[in-house]
């Protein structure tokens, strides 16, 4: 039946109705950087979880049973965690990825063939230098497998396309070889020189080494790794008994204090550092005491029985009361107006803070009297030079003074601004700045977090009386218990010590 004809031509002017779209498009499509994100983000999850699930490698190193593990990190470098003792943490090479090594047990067979045999400890470098290349080329290829896995795995589950898997799979592993050629260009087999050691302090010297040996190794990377692993072997093999310390004789070891500020647990851990590194001599810049004070005399009475002589330079909470109470306590030398003291088998000159701010309050043309200071301390310098008895180290207790005496001594000391400063100057002269050894003082507890306490041990070259190396001890402060020791050469060594033509490092 024919549809009439004005129906037809109602029909003809209704307006068509549009198909309606589909849910999955009615929102706005994601950005390409958001998409790009999101892939970004699923390559690191996964890559990491696989990393953590079948990443790691089980190697021997020597005597030692080991776990080697890729880790993302900013910072990059190697963490070899030696439980119970602690962990040493080296700047090997700046890439996203970090090494773990977990000393996991020494071996028992292995290690009593060491000790019954220590003629095989002369080829424990090549040893340990072919376990650390195979356990390494053995993590590269395992690395590479779990990073692949877990992110082709997470990118299935989260996009459900077998497409996108094997693209974040593959991006995968192109982030890792990017980081593995990062590495390589920033590989530092030197890193081993300066370690920095946290756990037991007292271990520390034993497990780093002797300075004068660092020094006069060339072999860098093979010795020096050799030689943690063999004294790892030693802590293991003794169990509770650390081995002790054997200082070179041939070096002058100089313990730096400073900016104790009448904190008398500072007198333990002096105590404490002398015996373990065995100190010739102690030197503190200064601001011993806090406000200077008569009555503060009595707390001056340890530094008479530290086992080391003790000098000592007058800082602005150190009264001149201060200083004649310590004048008068057996083994204790106080320099002041660049006068000079030989001890130890060094010449050590200083002078006093002219300045006394027990308040913190510091007065007009306080600056002005710390560079007279400091010029002053310069001249009688120069002047014992050209007498024929040169000065080896000076110590004042401010920087600025200390920095006048650029060009007159090699080396300077001093405190008072509380954190640590290594500095070159323009002159020569090497100066160092330690912080405070009694972790701020008793002032500290107004502080929010407790500052830390720091002292430091020069190695000096008992012929040429220069710096050789030097430990920073760091410890926690208040109600903490955690100790830090760092390794470092002068620059002037560091370049005295590459590696010879027959050594060898192995690949990151």
């Amino acid at each position: 039946m024919a549809r009439p004809p004005f129906r037809a031509a109602a029909a003809r002017l209704r307006p068509r109705r549009r198909p309606r779209a589909p849910l999955t498009t009615l929102g706005a499509a994601p950005r390409p950087w958001i998409r790009a994100l999101g892939l970004l983000a699923v390559v690191v999850l996964g890559a990491w979880l696989g990393l953590l699930a079948v990443g790691s490698v089980r190697a021997p190193v020597g005597p030692m049973d080991t776990t080697m593990t890729l880790r993302p990190s900013v910072s990059g470098g190697t963490k070899i965690n030696v439980s119970p003792l602690g962990a040493l943490r080296l700047d090997s090479h700046h890439a996203p990825v970090r090494l773990d090594v977990d000393v996991d047990q020494l071996d028992p067979e292995r290690s009593q063939a060491l000790v019954k045999h220590p003629e095989r400890l002369s080829g424990l470098q090549d040893e340990v230098t072919g376990d650390v290349a195979a356990g390494t080329r053995e993590l590269a290829v395992r690395s590479c497998v779990a990073v692949v896995t877990g992110a082709t795995a997470l990118g299935l589950v989260v996009y459900r396309r077998p497409r996108r898997a094997l693209a974040a799979g593959g991006l995968a592993l192109a982030l890792l070889a990017a980081s593995g050629v990062s590495a390589y260009a920033t590989w530092n087999p030197k890193s081993v020189l300066e370690p920095k050691f946290s756990g037991l302090l007292s271990s520390a010297p034993s497990v780093v080494g002797d300075a004068r040996s660092i020094v006069t190794d060339f072999d860098v990377y093979q010795q020096e790794l050799a030689r943690l692993v063999t004294n790892v072997t030693k802590l293991y093999d003794a169990t509770s008994t650390l081995p002790v310390y054997q200082p070179d004789p041939a070096t002058i070891r100089v313990l730096h204090v400073s900016d104790i500020h009448l904190n008398p647990a500072a007198w333990h851990i002096v105590h404490s550092l002398v015996e373990q590194y065995e100190i010739d001599v102690i030197i503190d810049s200064g601001d011993t005491m806090d406000h200077g004070t008569a009555a503060e005399n009595g707390f001056l009475d340890p530094a008479r029985d530290l086992g080391a002589p003790y000098v000592w330079v007058r800082g602005n909470h150190d009264s001149q009361a201060t200083q004649d109470y310590l004048k008068k306590l057996k083994n204790v030398h106080v320099l002041d107006e660049g006068s000079a003291v030989d001890v130890a088998g060094l010449r050590v000159a200083g002078t006093g803070d002219p300045q006394f701010t027990p308040d913190r309050v510091r007065p007009r043309g306080g600056e002005a009297a710390e560079l007279r200071a400091g010029r002053e301390l310069a001249s009688a310098l120069r002047a014992q030079q050209r007498a024929g008895t040169p000065v080896d180290i000076a110590v004042t207790h401010d920087p600025t003074a200390a920095r006048e005496t650029d060009g007159a001594v090699p080396l300077v000391l001093a405190g008072h601004v509380h954190h640590r400063v290594n500095e070159l100057l323009p002159q020569g002269t090497r100066l160092k700045v330690e912080g405070s050894t009694g972790g701020g003082g008793l002032r500290a507890v107004q502080n929010e977090k407790p500052e830390k306490v720091r002292a430091s041990v020069l190695y000096m070259d008992r012929s040429t009386r220069h710096l050789q190396a030097w430990d920073e001890i760091t410890l926690g402060g208040l109600g903490l218990t955690t100790a830090e020791v760092s390794r470092h050469l002068p620059e002037e060594n560091l370049v005295k010590s590459t590696p010879s033509p027959s050594a060898t490092t192995p690949s990151p």
